[in-house]
């Protein structure tokens, strides 16, 4: 059936459960009439920025992940960027970050005018090996680092607690990029268990509401910290380094800039998209676990490398490994199956490349970059999408 509506016509009908569409993105938004009726709701309030859904938004996400605090900005790069400054990064310090992670993650030591330095990876994990972050800090002399960027690659959480024994022990401060993972988990050395971000072992922690993202605000980012000064100290950098005092004998329209901030504010609309999200973050994670595992017993007998099966993974990626990785992109692209690399390692872009730089310098990275693939998995992907997945997949190794 069809419904007119002025000059176009709407086509409505139910697909059988055979029916594939395509193409297959290997990630993309999941956007629910509750989402649209908040959004909506928040357009109709007063103030459509700083008004009532930031709050909601900051104490939904932080208590979500058990983080004292929540600090909603303008995108991830923004979280990780306010961040740095935050911990105290500048012209001077030494940063590690991972290079198998999107360029956002080291850039913002750069923002901050300090310098990069990069530990490899675990080729089972695409994690940063811990053993060669120890060794590093180990043959340096004391004081060579101020920090560390660890990332939960493609939702697998790294464990901050032994990242954390390392910071204590050179005295240094710890931004987890946790993009890929919130929901995610490990567990400690004394098998307590810790929701990635909770920053039960990180100064600050850092997400992405980006489409492709568990919860999305169409761009967006937070900040979660249990350290309430990190966390006044963020939201004043957010909002221009300005400083109001409402009870301020000058009059009501007193503020002072103390100082160089940045408008790094999340809008209102955004606010009330990601509160809604959050309703549903739990089930949404359990169908991106539920369709990983899918793939885990599908694929297990095919001559490619699965993810390493955690408990806490968040599964914001599913990233195989095959020799044959440019050739099986090639394929799936061909029968619009929407597959994705994660990622070019950092140190090899031209612009980090030009600080001296080269391939060569981290191996563990490079060969995962030369092998890896992302496969289609987000919350409503459906059962006949990722059969056509798995099918032609199984068809190109025949």
């Amino acid at each position: 059936m069809f419904i007119r509506e002025g000059y176009s016509f709407r086509f409505f009908f139910t697909p059988n459960k055979n029916y594939v569409k395509l193409p297959i993105p290997y990630g993309c938004q999941d956007i629910t009439a509750e989402d649209i009726q908040t959004v909506t709701q928040a357009i109709g309030q007063e103030l459509i920025t700083q008004g009532a859904f930031l709050p909601k938004l900051e104490a939904a996400f932080s208590s979500y992940l058990q983080a004292s605090y929540g600090v909603a900005v303008a995108n991830g790069t923004a979280a990780l960027h306010l961040s740095a400054l935050a911990l105290g990064w500048e012209k001077g310090s030494k940063v590690i970050c991972s290079p198998l992670t999107f360029v956002a993650s080291a850039n913002c030591i750069l923002y901050a005018g300090a310098q990069v330095d990069f530990v490899d990876i675990d080729p089972d994990t695409g994690l940063m090996d811990l053993a060669l972050l120890e060794k590093k800090l180990t043959q340096s002399p004391r004081g060579t680092y101020q920090g560390i960027v660890p990332v939960d690659y493609a939702g697998h959480p790294i464990r901050m607690d032994k990242v954390a024994q390392l910071a204590k022990a050179y005295d240094l401060k710890v931004l987890e990029d946790s993009c890929h993972a919130p929901g995610g988990f490990f567990q400690d050395s004394d098998e307590h268990v810790h929701p990635c971000g909770s920053g039960a072992y990180a100064d600050l922690a850092i997400f992405s509401f980006h489409p492709v993202k568990h919860i999305t605000t169409a761009e967006g980012g937070m900040v979660t910290t249990r350290n309430p000064k990190l966390a006044e100290k963020i939201k004043t950098l957010r909002n221009h380094g300005i400083i109001k005092e409402p009870n301020s004998s000058v009059g009501g329209w007193y503020y002072e800039m103390q100082e160089l901030g940045f408008n790094y504010r999340m809008s209102e609309l955004q606010a009330a998209l990601g509160y809604s999200q959050v309703q549903r973050a739990k089930a949404n994670l359990s169908l991106r676990k539920q369709k990983a595992q899918t793939y885990d017993q599908q694929l297990a007998d095919l001559p490619i490398q699965l993810p390493e099966p955690v408990a806490g993974h968040a599964y914001h990626l599913y990233v195989i490994r095959t020799d044959r990785r440019r050739a099986l992109y090639d394929y799936l692209h061909a029968h619009q199956i929407l597959v994705q690399v994660h990622y070019i390692p950092v140190h090899l872009q031209p612009y980090y490349q030009q600080m001296g730089w080269k391939k060569g310098d981290f191996p563990q990275a490079e060969s995962f970059y030369e092998q890896c693939l992302s496969l289609p998995l987000f919350p409503q992907l459906t059962e006949a999408q990722q059969a056509y997945v798995v099918d032609k997949i199984k068809a190109f190794f025949r």
